[in-house]
Order: structure tokens, then C-alpha cells, then sequence
């Protein structure tokens, strides 16, 4: 593997972990979630030639995960 090849992958792994506790109500959830899912499909879709769908449909797969999950409540 070059740099080249491991340069989008490790951009796109530190985007997710920056957003990946980022939100307290569902519409920060799903907008976080659906953009870890639009990068992440986009690099899946890229893999098979289809970078845009795979956007797409991770975006919206990320969202509806990030607006249906709740936050751990301590009280």
C-alpha cells in the first residue's frame, strides 16, 4: 500500500472518530451518523465503481442509525 492508498482511509477514520460521540439529542445523531455514513459509502462505493451511491445510501443508513439510537441516561 502507498500513501496515496492509505492517505483517504486514515482522513476518513479520524472524521469518524471526531464525530463519533458528537450529539445529545437525535438531530445531532443523525446528522453526525449520516456523515460518517456518507464517507464511509462513498469509500465503499468507490471500491466497486459507484462512489456517489454508496454516498447516498451510507448517508442514509447513518442518519436513520444516528436518529434511532439514545444516548446512555445516568442519573
Amino acid at each position: 500500500m502507498t500513501f496515496r492508498n492509505i492517505a483517504p482511509l486514515a482522513a476518513l477514520a479520524g472524521l469518524a472518530l471526531l464525530t463519533a460521540a458528537c450529539g445529545n439529542n437525535p438531530t445531532d445523531r443523525a446528522l453526525t451518523g449520516g456523515a460518517i455514513g456518507a464517507g464511509t459509502g462513498a469509500v465503499v462505493g468507490s471500491t466497486v465503481g459507484a462512489p456517489i451511491a454508496g454516498a447516498v445510501v451510507g448517508g442514509a443508513a447513518g442518519a436513520v442509525v444516528g436518529a434511532a439510537t439514545t444516548p446512555e441516561r445516568r442519573y
